[in-house]
């Protein structure tokens, strides 16, 4: 199974204090999504999920297009670190 690593590292703000986390790949991205997301009901959340998922199952030339899509759910989120 690819992990799908990303071009750029994707840093975002988690839990309560806002520890910085980069995530590298679409393995890593899909964790965070189906962890403590704090807009788990957006359409970009579910996009993201989606082609992470995607990714995961095989698509390793998704993994920019997974990439693109964690960045517009996390910015969503208001927990991209830009």
């Amino acid at each position: 199974m690819s992990e799908g690593w990303f071009t750029k590292p994707v840093a975002i703000a988690v839990g309560i204090i806002g520890d910085i986390h980069n995530v590298m790949n679409a393995k890593q991205a899909l964790e965070a999504l189906n962890g403590h997301w704090p807009d788990s009901g957006a359409p970009k959340f579910s996009e993201a999920r989606r082609l992470c998922q995607h990714v995961l199952n095989g698509s390793s030339q998704a993994a920019e297009q997974a990439r693109e899509a964690f960045v517009a759910a996390a910015r969503e989120a208001r927990i991209l670190v830009e």
